[in-house]
């Protein structure tokens, strides 16, 4: 399927600037391999190519044709204002009603080209406009005849060539205004008075040959900015598969392989970044949350059930916090830590009770705790109204303390730091 050739300004489909593309499907992307991996000139893009391609290159496109539309029309009213000047009346008004057929037809085609639209409509619009322009020109030296009968036929070639190499449309489409161009210069050079049958048939074929070598190169052109394009999508491709590798990499180094939440490092960074788009306005809250005799759960029932618990124990605290504001890390072996930002001491500690009580009633076994024969937890919470009058380090600290007094006062409770705002 023919495609977009590399555009007349020396900017190829793969130099356009980056515009976002969703993932290749996995077929997508088998075809990219496959035809970059045979020769260059057999490459054809499929339909799904073709498509990317086309939303790839449409803006630019859609400024080269209408940038050629303008130009078109300035260029008709510049030589009428000229030869108005330079000709004799009778010629110059001759030439106007030929003449006024080419701005209509440019400006259609510059609306149209405006917005993208339905393939078949863009096609259509711009083949009969060019079409028009160009009979427009030939027929300007028609009606005028003498000298100006074969120079617009000259121009009229002329503007057909500069449409072939600028616009970066399908191969098929430049052949059609090819043929256009070749078509109305036979006809009207056998109407000709002023040449024999025999020079006109000659100097079509010169003309036919110069637009043909002239497609011959658009060709080559088309299929390099083909492989340019495949090669842009394939190495988008491998970048995103690198990039998504590499997310999954920072990940893997952010979250506690054993529970699925983050670990100590994450945390820490997330404390730093918290403190400081908290300055004086924001709040917070730390709770230090520690499982309660989790030696004797592995001496008891084995590493593996400890494990078991950790898992259970993180999930349980996850679904305790109150949006993504909140925070949860694995802080130590079974030790995890919290950060509530923006909570004040009594939503810290509603959300601390939460914890505690589903820990307790999700009955997970603990037959040796001290505290019953299931999995308890014990809370230190920490507060401060301003965290820049407070670091990070210091209400952890604080938070810790208050962790050790809830261990001291029996475990399987939520003590408040005596400090705490």
């Amino acid at each position: 399927m023919e495609e977009q050739p590399i555009p007349a300004s020396g900017k190829s489909a793969g130099s356009l600037p980056p515009k976002p593309v969703a993932r290749l499907s996995a077929f997508t992307t088998e075809e990219v391999e496959r035809q970059l991996g045979g020769r260059t000139r057999d490459i054809r893009l499929n339909i799904e190519l073709s498509r990317l391609l086309r939303e790839r290159t449409w803006p630019q496109m859609s400024k080269i044709i209408r940038a050629w539309m303008i130009w078109v029309i300035v260029l008709d009213v510049l030589t009428l204002c000229l030869n108005a000047f330079l000709l004799p009346a009778g010629t110059v008004m001759s030439m106007l009603l030929p003449a006024s057929i080419l701005p209509p037809a440019a400006v259609t085609v510059a609306v149209v080209f405006r917005e993208q639209r339905a393939r078949w409509l863009q096609a259509t619009v711009l083949l009969v406009g060019v079409f028009f322009i160009l009979v427009s020109v030939a027929l300007v030296g028609v009606a005028t005849g003498g000298e100006f009968y074969e120079r617009h036929l000259t121009i009229m070639l002329f503007v057909a060539v500069t449409a072939i190499v600028i616009f970066p449309v399908p191969l098929r489409w430049a052949m059609v205004i090819g043929a256009y161009a070749i078509g109305i210069y036979l006809l009207f050079q056998l109407r000709n008075p002023d040449i024999e049958l025999g020079s006109a048939v000659a100097g079509t074929l010169f003309f036919a040959s110069g637009i043909g070598a002239t497609l011959v190169a658009r060709r080559t052109a088309t299929i390099l900015a083909h492989k340019t394009f495949l090669l842009e999508l394939r190495d988008r491709s491998r970048l995103t598969d690198l990039s998504d590798a590499n997310a999954r990499l920072e990940l893997l180094a952010r979250t506690d392989p054993l529970t699925g939440v983050a670990n100590r490092r994450s945390m820490m960074e997330t404390l730093d970044d918290c403190w400081q788009e908290a300055g004086n306005s924001g709040g917070a809250a730390i709770l230090m949350c520690d499982i309660d005799d989790f030696k004797c759960l592995n001496d008891s029932l084995g590493h593996a059930e400890g494990d078991r618990g950790l898992v259970k124990v993180a999930g349980i605290i996850q679904s305790s916090l109150r949006d993504d504001r909140d925070h949860v890390a694995r802080y130590g072996g079974e030790e995890f830590l919290i950060l509530l930002s923006g909570a004040g001491k009594h939503a810290a500690y509603a959300v601390a009770e939460t914890i505690r009580k589903r820990v307790e009633a999700a009955s997970l076994p603990n037959p040796l705790s001290r505290v019953m024969p299931n999995i308890t937890v014990s809370i230190g919470l920490a507060t401060t109204k301003r965290c820049k009058s407070i670091s990070a380090e210091h209400l952890q600290r604080q938070a810790d303390e208050a962790l050790y007094s809830a261990k001291a006062q029996g475990r399987n409770q939520v003590v408040a730091h005596a400090d705490s705002e």
